[in-house]
């Protein structure tokens, strides 16, 4: 069972460790910032369940937190800590949305009913499903919200959708989820790649024969189609089934029967079909490689998915998922690893970050997964992070001009004596870094 994540946010930073001890003995995953930037920072890279904060600290207080967190992170419950003499201003936050607040010094007990109470209500204010879920869609970033604001507007009608965008993004997650959202959620989900089923059996797949329709054909077989009637039918890379199957299935939507391959009978089914493609179909329209006719029966309306490069927000949330189903909740990513993960560009989408991390779990000896994990497992991150020899040495000649002249406070003459270099070389070296005193 996966664990809660506890964010605290204290400058004091041996209560923050105490407080810390306490959670981790109780099967809390705790993480810690000891300013109210840190804590913003860690927000973005981290999925938390609950943050706890002090309410005085220096350069961002409680309250600014809190605003910034209801802005940002909306439904993230925050519990505030405050001194004896600060009472006035708990009740005052309470009144502007905190959850709850705990008095300093912090009994365990107090804390640990606090934290319970708060952790169980969220969730039934949330209701079973969490609030960046959606029926097996993971996100918090407005890209995907505008998704699935589209999903609940479309799923209860009957009409057929596309769904389009590149390999990896999700579109058999998205076509189950607007299965689940419609008024088919009762009937089966049948899902079928058109383009891994080899052509001359794709036709037998979708509609079914009749025993000896063909050479092999030893019994009677009941097609996809037939299967999803009173659901829901998935099909996967449309854009690769055969020009003479596309007449076929274009006579399905037309008519709503189905006659298997040697059949006389027609059949009549009640389907939702959703389809998708990561090829430009209109493009194949025009180039003549997709029937017309049957692109607009499939494309009554379409959803669009975007690409994990352009929806970065949702990238925590997805691998801390992952790792949590794959490590049986066992394993968390260290901040340092989730700064690599959002480093990289994605090419192979939420696909790839699932075998990603599937990769580091398993790498991982104990039960934080590191940054050298994941670059080890993404190698064109540990290739960027690695300077050749040439950089590198630049890189320490600069670093180490940088060092002296603050050592010296400016002064070049003290600076190329620090260096032990002559005045002469030492100026060559800061017109060579571009570095002006």
């Amino acid at each position: 069972m996966s664990r809660n994540t506890i964010l605290l946010v204290d400058d004091d930073a041996s209560l923050i460790e105490l407080l810390a001890m306490r959670l981790e003995a109780n099967n809390y995953h705790v993480l810690t910032a000891h300013r109210g930037t840190q804590a913003l920072q860690i927000l973005q890279q981290s999925v938390v369940d609950l943050v706890i904060t002090d309410l005085r600290m220096a350069h961002m207080d409680g309250f600014e937190l809190f605003e910034n967190i209801k802005k940002n992170h909306v439904g993230l419950p925050v519990i505030m800590m405050t001194a004896h003499g600060s009472i006035p201003d708990a009740v005052d936050a309470m009144q502007q949305g905190f959850v709850s607040f705990l008095s300093k010094p912090i009994e365990s007990k107090a804390l640990l009913e606090a934290i319970e109470n708060t952790l169980k209500n969220n969730k039934k204010r949330d209701g079973a499903t969490n609030r960046n879920h959606f029926h097996g869609l993971v996100y918090q970033s407005t890209a995907m919200h505008q998704v699935v604001q589209h999903i609940q507007a479309l799923a209860p009608s009957q009409a057929n959708i596309l769904i389009q965008g590149a390999s990896g993004t999700g579109k058999e997650v998205t076509a189950n989820a607007i299965h689940k959202a419609s008024n088919y959620c009762d009937g089966p989900f049948i899902a079928i790649n058109c383009g891994a089923v080899p052509a001359h059996l794709l036709e037998s797949e979708l509609f079914g024969h009749k025993k000896g329709a063909f050479t092999g054909a030893m019994q009677d077989k009941v097609g996809l189609v037939q299967s999803a009637n009173g659901g829901t039918l998935f099909l996967d890379e449309i854009g690769d089934m055969p020009m003479d199957l596309q007449v076929k299935l274009l006579r399905v939507l037309q008519e709503r029967t189905v006659r298997p391959v040697g059949g006389q009978v027609e059949q009549s089914v009640d389907i939702r079909f959703v389809s998708a493609s990561h090829k430009n179909l209109q493009q194949a329209v025009a180039d003549k490689e997709f029937r017309e006719d049957l692109y607009y029966r499939l494309n009554v309306v379409s959803i669009h998915l975007p690409a994990l490069k352009d929806r970065p927000e949702d990238i925590p949330l997805l691998a801390n998922r992952f790792v949590n189903r794959i490590s049986g909740g066992q394993k968390v990513i260290s901040p340092q690893a989730m700064t690599c993960l959002l480093n990289y560009h994605w090419p192979g989408n939420v696909r790839q970050l699932n075998n990603i991390v599937e990769h580091a779990v398993a790498l991982s000896s104990g039960k934080l997964i590191t940054a050298d994990i994941i670059e080890n497992a993404i190698p064109e991150l540990g290739q960027a992070s690695f300077k050749g020899l040439n950089d590198a040495k630049k890189q320490f000649e600069y670093d180490y001009i940088q060092k002296v002249l603050s050592l010296c406070q400016g002064n070049v003459a003290e600076a190329a004596k620090l260096a032990q270099r002559n005045r002469s070389d030492f100026y060559k070296l800061l017109k060579k870094h571009q570095i002006s005193c």
